[in-house]
């Protein structure tokens, strides 16, 4: 099967680029892929990583993506055009995003069959908090966007919640909720040596500034730390692109031996910045989707404290993360979620042990072959049905290369469907 892959990828920093590398890492090890990324557009001078079929053919805040895409989609020739989107994935602005999330629809109009895996839903972003200025603009290019991406022939979305907000607001496509996955084909269990030994490490991973601050958590680590003096609170990751600055000033305001800030964080040094944290807080004032920073605890076997929206709630349901919650906002709540966690080492090994378990249940190689497999479920319909209308019909529709064709699919099945071809 021919995959174009259609996504941010690195050494891209945009948005859901760390997602898009992971799923293209597992369809690259399927043997009975052939896979073609169609990436976002990055300096002549970055170095790409190797090993990929990578054509750089659209970029953030481009108004022609769309054709682009489209040329690009033609000249692969691929079974199955798979998007990884979020609204924002083409652009900042309303006609760069919405022309480009015109590109699935597109695709299934060429004859290839599209699918989007969508990160977000409109209906869910707080639009104070994600500085959205005008509202009204938002709203009426989010309801275009949501239907052009659901005219693609199938859509999944990694909640439940989110499959029924589009089942009962739009009544149209075809739409699976899946789950977001963890970036690893096999987690390591998670190693306590290296937690609270003697400091318990509180990380912050993220792009700060809209929705995702910073106040509430450092107000909330000083007051514990007067009377919980072995802890340390690490931040990670830079600026959200609408909020140029914002991690710089507070790390002029709040730096020290005790709180420290990494700026971005280069995926080989996720690991262990993950590994040795006793506890990851999740301080969001509302969400943009399935949360990776919660999916990156999973796989590391970390306990989650989280804001008590109702999007993180949900994920813990879904996916059986081990959370424990603070009221959105309330510094009082935040801290005494803290010191209930730092004072039960108990608690926080039974939540690390939960996530770990959780992690290995949702591996990404289970999740691609999820995709994988349906995608084989779309191409075996289509082939049957033609063969159908071939007996149905007779000589009309009978040819010697529509029956070598049918033939061809029919053994390619076979040969798919061997247990040899799935890797380890």
């Amino acid at each position: 099967m021919k995959i174009a892959f259609i996504t941010s990828f690195p050494p891209s920093r945009h948005a859901l680029c760390e997602y898009g590398f992971h799923v293209a890492e597992q369809l690259r090890r399927e043997s009975s892929i052939e896979l073609t990324i169609l990436g976002d557009y990055v300096p002549a001078s970055a170095a790409e990583l190797p090993d990929y079929n990578i054509v750089r053919c659209w970029g953030f805040g481009k108004v022609g993506n769309v054709a682009t895409l489209a040329r690009a989609i033609r000249r692969a020739k691929p079974d199955v055009a798979w998007f990884n989107l979020g609204f924002a994935s083409f652009g900042d602005k309303p006609a760069s995003a919405i022309l480009g999330l015109a590109a699935p629809a597109l695709a299934r109009m060429s004859g290839v069959h599209s699918h989007v895996t969508l990160h977000q839903l409109f209906e869910t972003v707080n639009l104070e908090d994600a500085a959205v200025s005008s509202h009204r603009l938002y709203r009426a290019g989010g309801w275009l966007a949501t239907h052009l991406l659901l005219t693609a022939n199938s859509l999944s979305v990694l909640m439940p919640a989110y499959r029924k907000t589009l089942d009962e607001k739009y009544r149209r496509g075809r739409v699976s909720a899946r789950s977001h996955g963890i970036f690893a084909g096999s987690p390591d269990p998670p190693d306590f040596s290296r937690r609270g030994n003697p400091i318990h490490r509180i990380l912050a991973f993220g792009k700060w500034g809209t929705y995702k601050r910073l106040e509430l958590l450092i107000e909330a680590f000083e007051r514990v730390a007067e009377t919980f003096p072995n802890m340390k609170l690490i931040v990670g990751g830079g600026d959200h692109p609408k909020m140029a600055g914002y991690i710089r000033s507070m790390a002029e305001r709040h730096a020290s031996e005790r709180i420290e800030f990494l700026g971005y964080v280069a995926e080989e040094a996720i690991p262990d910045l993950f590994r040795e944290a006793s506890l990851v807080v999740m301080p969001y004032t509302s969400s943009a989707g399935s949360s990776g920073v919660a999916h990156l605890a999973a796989q590391y076997g970390v306990p989650v404290l989280a804001s008590g929206i109702q999007d993180f709630r949900d994920l813990a349901d879904h996916e059986n993360i081990s959370m424990r919650f603070f009221v959105p906002g309330d510094a009082d709540s935040l801290v005494e979620e803290l010191l209930t966690a730092l004072n039960s080492p108990e608690l926080l090994s039974e939540m690390a042990w939960k996530n770990y378990e959780a992690g290995v249940s949702m591996s990404m190689p289970q999740i691609v072959r999820q995709y994988i497999n349906s995608f084989r479920q779309e191409e075996r319909v289509k082939v049957l049905q033609l063969a159908a209308a071939m007996r149905r019909d007779g000589p009309m529709l009978r040819s010697d290369g529509l029956a070598r064709i049918v033939g061809e699919k029919i053994q390619k099945w076979q040969d798919e469907d061997d247990p040899a071809n799935f890797p380890a």
